[in-house]
This record gives structure tokens, C-alpha cells and sequence, in this order.
């Protein structure tokens, strides 16, 4: 990885890769020199190495500025070999931890996505760009920043206070819900009670009881069973994910530990949900 010389020769792809090329490149990549997988002196500069690569190609805005400037950064070191200096012009935002996050969770971005782009570094892009254009675009740069009178200021921040006030008058008119499904002592929720049919815990303000009695109780328990039972599915969902990604990462990296901690993961939630269908079934 060290020896290479661009990022396309990191990847082992040509400059013509397409997007499937580059997922499966680095895919193979990533879970050969991730740093739990590999211990070898310099995999963990090569992960990053990877990683960084394939932000920038997998970037269309990022590449075509890559394959027309990225040569530049070549450089030769005093008595070594010349390499690529990967953490100079064209560095993702994103870390190699949260690419191997993102791609491996299942839950990888479609399109022309923006997540690699670094804005603050733009100009260091166009170094070959000719004086008369760079000073053009300073005069222009200066003429945008220059300070702009009270009125014209007033009208750009006119929308901003119109979004101050409406949320401030939504805050003072707006009602706090019933009850909650939790604790919550900001808005008075402290007192708790249980659903006469499932059993199902919920909090309350001091002044329950007196707004909601007979049938209108009634109504508001149904409702407040299908919250729960629809943050339970949510809840048991989450678990289950979370365990088929501990699983499949354990197959990847034939890694024992994680194949034990996938397998001892308790769904609780999902326990929580059979019992209340139980229940509602026995009702």
C-alpha cells in the first residue's frame, strides 16, 4: 500500500472503475487490513490508506478533481522510493472507521452523495489556475465579504426572526401530551399508573385523575398500549439487527468472540412483545 503511487493503484482498480469496482475493492481491502483483523507493523496507516481512497473515488466531484490535480501531490522523499502523500489535498471528512461502519452495517448511501466533500480546501484543488483568473477571483472573494449596511443586513436576517418568533409562540401555545411512556418530570409526567388491560406502565401529572375517568380513561389506556407495543416492536427490531450484524461480522472476520457475544445477545424486547401478544391473546 505504501508503495503506491495514487489511489487507484491502492484499490487495484483501473482509472476507469466503475462503482460496483470500487465497492468490491475496497470491501475485499477493508476487512484484510482492519486493525482488529490485522496486526502486521503498518495496517492500520494502510486502513486509512484505503479508506481515504475510496472516499475520495467513490466521490464523482471528488474524483474528476483527483484525476485532473491529484498527480501534483506526487513527491520524492530523500533517499526512498517515491510514494503518494495520502493525507495532504484530497483527504476525506469522513474516517476510515465510519466508511467501514457504513459500509458493513448494511445501511450504505446511494447516489451522489455529499459526505467525503471538504470545503474549506477547495482552493488548494486548482494550482494551476492562471494569475489573472486567481486575482479575479480574490476581487470577487473581497467584493461578496465587504460589509454590507444595517438595512440590507436586517432584510437577510428577517427570516431567521420570523422562525425565532413563530417557535417561540408554537412553545407558549402548545399543550403537553397526557401521559408518556417514560419519566419525565420536565413536563410533569412523575405519577405512575398501569393500563387495566395489559398492564402496561405509564407516567402521569398530578391532575390526571381528575381529567380522564370512565370511558374516556378507557380510550386514552388503548392508545397508550399501542404506543408501547409499537415502541416494543421498534425496540425488538433494533435487536435483532443489532444481532445479525454481530453475526455476519463474526462470519467475515471468523472472529469466535464476536460469533459468542452475537449469540449470548438477549432480545429482550422481543421477550416483552411475545408476552404482551400472549396476554392479548389470553384476554
Amino acid at each position: 500500500i505504501k508503495r503506491c503511487r495514487n489511489y487507484y493503484e491502492i484499490l487495484g482498480v483501473e482509472r476507469d472503475a466503475s462503482e460496483e469496482e470500487l465497492k468490491k475493492a475496497y470491501r475485499k481491502l477493508a476487512l484484510k487490513f482492519h486493525p482488529d483483523k490485522n496486526r502486521a507493523p503498518g495496517a492500520t496507516d494502510a486502513f486509512k490508506a484505503i479508506g481515504n481512497a475510496f472516499a475520495v473515488l467513490s466521490n464523482p466531484e471528488k474524483r474528476l478533481r483527483y484525476d485532473e490535480f491529484g498527480s501534483d501531490q506526487e513527491h520524492v522523499s530523500t533517499g526512498q522510493a517515491r510514494h503518494y502523500n495520502y493525507y495532504t489535498e484530497f483527504e476525506a471528512d469522513i474516517t476510515p472507521e465510519e466508511i467501514f461502519n457504513v459500509f458493513f452495517g448494511g445501511h450504505f448511501p446511494t447516489g451522489n452523495i455529499h459526505m467525503f466533500s471538504n470545503v474549506a480546501r477547495d482552493a488548494h484543488y486548482y494550482p494551476r489556475r492562471h494569475r489573472n483568473e486567481r486575482a479575479w477571483t480574490q476581487e470577487q472573494e473581497e467584493e461578496e465579504n465587504r460589509p454590507q449596511n444595517s438595512y440590507s443586513a436586517f432584510i437577510q436576517l428577517m427570516p431567521v426572526f420570523i422562525i425565532i418568533i413563530v417557535s417561540v409562540i408554537t412553545q407558549l401555545t402548545a399543550t403537553n401530551p397526557p401521559y408518556s411512556l417514560f419519566y419525565k418530570s420536565s413536563i410533569g409526567h412523575v405519577i405512575s399508573r398501569e393500563t387495566e388491560n395489559l398492564q402496561v406502565p405509564y407516567y402521569v401529572d398530578k391532575n390526571f385523575e381528575k381529567n380522564y375517568q370512565g370511558a374516556e380513561l378507557q380510550e386514552l389506556e388503548k392508545t397508550v398500549e399501542k404506543d408501547y407495543i409499537d415502541y416494543i416492536q421498534t425496540s425488538c427490531w433494533k435487536e435483532k439487527q443489532q444481532k445479525s450484524d454481530l453475526s455476519n461480522l463474526a462470519k467475515l472476520y471468523r472472529d469466535e468472540r464476536l460469533k459468542q457475544k452475537a449469540e449470548s445477545l438477549k432480545l429482550e424486547h422481543c421477550e416483552k412483545l411475545s408476552s404482551l401478544i400472549g396476554m392479548h391473546k389470553g384476554g
